[in-house]
């Protein structure tokens, strides 16, 4: 039948010239949540690299600046291990699983829709990369090389940087995501769970048309 002039066309969804393409559909919004964990892994690695070049030029290794006392200096320190100067001496080994990192976030951001774990993709890579790029470039030696740490809160804790300030908040909230049931796709829930609930609609929407 055709339709009345002046009368809007109805269309299947998804396809060319509906509201669900106009609208932007999944490609646009795994592009706009793709924009943002760039937008913030490349803060995040600017952010690193700068403060890291400003205390090389400007602190001197064991003579740390005390900004609140005790409880929080400024104190470079080389680090040939993990993140809170963890596994000091296994710089291979650490550049290795940076690159392994790295490489796992950029292939599961195909499927990303989800603005919380855009977010937390985002931290996790700039840390990564922050701390990548140490390794590779600085002394002593390409992928060897050691690490600038320089944030020390108390004389308890680790001294870190940016790059690992970064990777703590995206593990963190890498729990908080998984707890509370968010996924990379943007649902929500237990798929096992709504797979089990969707099926018995569709029995019924069967039985109904017969």
């Amino acid at each position: 039948m055709q339709a009345a002039p002046g009368a809007p066309l109805n269309s299947a969804p998804g396809t060319p010239g509906t509201p669900d393409t106009l609208a932007g559909g999944p490609k646009v919004a795994r592009g706009r949540r793709i924009g943002v964990l760039i937008a913030i892994a490349v803060f995040v690695l600017a952010a690193d690299a700068l403060t890291k070049a400003l205390v090389v030029v400007h602190l001197r290794p064991g003579e740390p600046v005390h900004v609140l006392g005790n409880v929080l200096m400024l104190n470079l320190l080389r680090n040939s291990g993990a993140a809170f100067s963890v596994g000091t001496g296994n710089t291979i080994v650490f550049t290795a699983i940076a690159v392994v990192v790295v490489v796992y976030i950029v292939r599961t951001a195909r499927n990303l829709r989800s603005l919380g774990w855009a977010i937390t993709l985002g931290l996790l890579l700039g840390g990564a990369l922050g701390n990548l790029a140490d390794r590779i470039f600085r002394a002593p030696g390409l992928f060897r090389g050691d690490v600038v740490d320089w944030i020390e809160v108390t004389r308890y804790w680790p001294v870190f940087n940016v790059a690992d300030s970064a990777i703590v908040c995206g593990g963190i909230l890498t729990v908080l995501l998984a707890m509370f049931g968010y996924h990379l796709d943007g649902t929500r829930g237990d798929r096992a769970a709504q797979a089990g609930h969707d099926a018995p609609d569709a029995a019924d929407a069967a039985d109904a048309e017969r």
